[in-house]
């Protein structure tokens, strides 16, 4: 494509194959993007909420996953189309920054459009819709300030924490152990906070699941799970007081760098060379007791030579760790990854009060646990899956549930992290969405022009959150948000929202369900900028079919 200029200096456009390129401008172009991001939207909008609907999505590779997180089911979809794809940008970016409300978010772009749709059709000037929708995202996220409160937490007192935790988790499929699972994920997210910067790494954090067991028997551990176990079974299966050797060295004789060819031609050369070879060997492993090593965990593999000298020599080893975990178990046990024998020295150890291996049911599977830490930070959240119900004892149920619990965990850590940040929170089921929206429409008068038509679409917007959940609550969706919208203006009470478990209560307060500030104030600043960024597209080239 390139710009070119007529002889009174304006500028148009020589497209290269004209006729082989499909081309909407204007106000068909415009549509046609509403209509690909509504189309998202309206998939996701059944799974808003605790009795929202899974997703099952499967890969060309005929893997299966069963999902009700807004973000994993955009990234897994198939999306072809240009402004679908920005839709999935928008969900990765809220799940990249705050983790949770992936749904959500997608669910108010959704609705901002489909609101700028009608206001289009009125003849009103797409950057008009966009100003508008940028005044009334101000106010909103102005009104979330002021009906949010802020609540004080310590290590001692997680209560708070962990109800926000639980709301996060009771929209999953995790929800009926959201109490234990929300517990978990706040001990741990409080292990490796530093309370005085405000600030969470995450990556100190390794979620680990294994099919098997109930979902009850979900456990934090301080310290790190690896799993593999002992290279040799005779080994010792426990360690106390370990001190620990970790290498990126593999236990085998070094290989020369030229292309060679050793011709053994008697059983005394033959000799002569297994000799040598278990001199290596002997030096490696002497070297590794030398500095003090109890325990030798090893990034690379080695053959049953080594394998039997180690257990001779009384040095329990681990072979064969990932570099991730290897990095992980560095910064628990406060040792140094060794890349060379010659660079082993007693500092160069990390220490563990307890290394001990575990084996699961009448399976054969193990796996090492490496506890009481000189750097107690890094932390994991072991998780043990059961199927669906009684009647799937298969495994492909379990493998689904633990990958479920896995991506919920990590919502309920984000939720943790960002209240670590800022203590704010706001009310959930809705009813910050309606408080908003009441905020928003009264706000538009006074705003003169035709800014104010764009400004009280976007409070017919902020509706749609509550409307869905109760739509996926089976509530009849248009009384029961006018219900709770004249309750929350009458009582004058921001904590209004739907009921969507029938407790048998509107007060959100009462129901103890909670959410992040930030995490609600980016959701509404998320889905105003790519609505604006849609808006604004008014012509798409596009090849053709072939």
């Amino acid at each position: 494509m390139a710009l070119a200029f007529d002889e009174f200096g304006r500028p148009f456009i020589i497209l290269r194959e004209q006729e082989k390129k499909s081309r909407l401008r204007g106000l068909d172009a415009q549509k046609s993007n509403i209509a690909s991001a509504k189309a998202v939207a309206r998939i996701l909008r059944t799974s808003l909420g605790p009795k929202g609907m899974d997703k099952m999505l499967q890969s060309p590779d005929g893997d299966v996953t069963i999902t009700n997180d807004g973000a994993t089911i955009l990234e897994q979809m198939d999306v072809d189309n240009q402004i679908a794809k920005l839709m999935v940008e928008l969900s990765r970016s809220q799940d990249y920054e705050i983790g949770d409300g992936t749904t959500g978010v997608v669910v108010m772009a959704g609705a901002l459009l489909e609101q700028a749709e009608k206001l289009l059709e009125r003849g009103i000037h797409p950057i008009r819709v966009a100003e508008g929708y940028e005044m009334a995202s101000r106010i909103a996220f102005d009104h979330l300030e002021r009906i949010s409160t802020k609540f004080e937490f310590s290590a001692d007192n997680i209560e708070p924490l962990v109800r926000t935790c639980m709301t996060t988790l009771s929209s999953k499929i995790v929800n009926r152990c959201k109490r234990a699972l929300a517990e978990i994920a706040v001990k741990a997210v409080l292990a490796v906070a530093d309370l005085e910067r405000k600030d969470v790494n995450l990556d100190l954090i390794k979620v680990e699941g294994k099919v098997g067991g109930k979902l009850e028997d979900t456990e934090l551990i301080y310290g790190i799970v690896v799993d593999k176990d002992m290279s040799h079974p005779q080994m010792p299966k426990r360690i106390e007081d370990a001190k620990i050797a970790i290498l990126t060295c593999p236990f085998e004789p070094p290989k020369p760098k030229t292309k060679h060819k050793v011709d053994i031609d008697t059983v005394e050369k033959f000799q002569t060379l297994r000799e040598q070879e278990q001199k290596y060997f002997d030096e490696m492993v002497q070297k590794c007791k030398d500095v003090g090593a109890t325990l030798v965990i090893c990034q690379w593999g080695f053959d049953d030579e080594a394998n039997h000298l180690l257990m001779h020599r009384n040095l329990p080893a681990v072979r064969w760790v990932g570099g991730v975990e290897l990095e992980l178990i560095a910064i628990a046990t406060g040792g140094r990854i060794v890349p060379r024998f010659q660079e082993l020295s007693p500092e160069k150890l990390g220490k563990a009060g307890l290394v001990r291996e575990k084996s699961f049911g009448t399976t054969k599977d193990r796996m090492l646990y490496i506890e009481k830490c000189a750097n107690s930070r890094a932390v994991t959240i072991f998780i043990r899956g059961d199927s669906f119900n009684e009647t799937i004892r298969c495994g492909t149920g379990n493998k689904m549930m633990i990958e479920e619990t896995k991506r919920s965990l990590h919502d309920a850590l984000c939720v943790a992290r960002n209240l670590i940040r800022n203590n704010s929170i706001v009310y959930g089921g809705g009813s910050a969405e309606i408080a908003c929206s009441i905020a928003v429409e009264t706000a538009a008068d006074r705003h003169p022009g035709v800014e104010q038509y764009a400004i009280r679409s976007f409070a017919d917007a902020l509706d749609a959150v509550p409307l869905a959940l109760s739509e996926n609550s089976g509530l009849s969706p248009i009384d029961t948000l006018t219900a709770v919208k004249a309750q929350q203006v009458k009582d004058n009470n921001p904590h209004c929202g739907i009921d969507c478990n029938d407790v048998g209560t509107n007060d959100m307060k009462e129901q103890n369900v909670f959410e992040t500030l930030i995490g609600k104030q980016q959701q509404i600043l998320l889905a105003t900028q790519v609505v604006k960024m849609i808006l604004k597209i008014d012509d798409v080239i596009s090849p053709s079919e072939y």
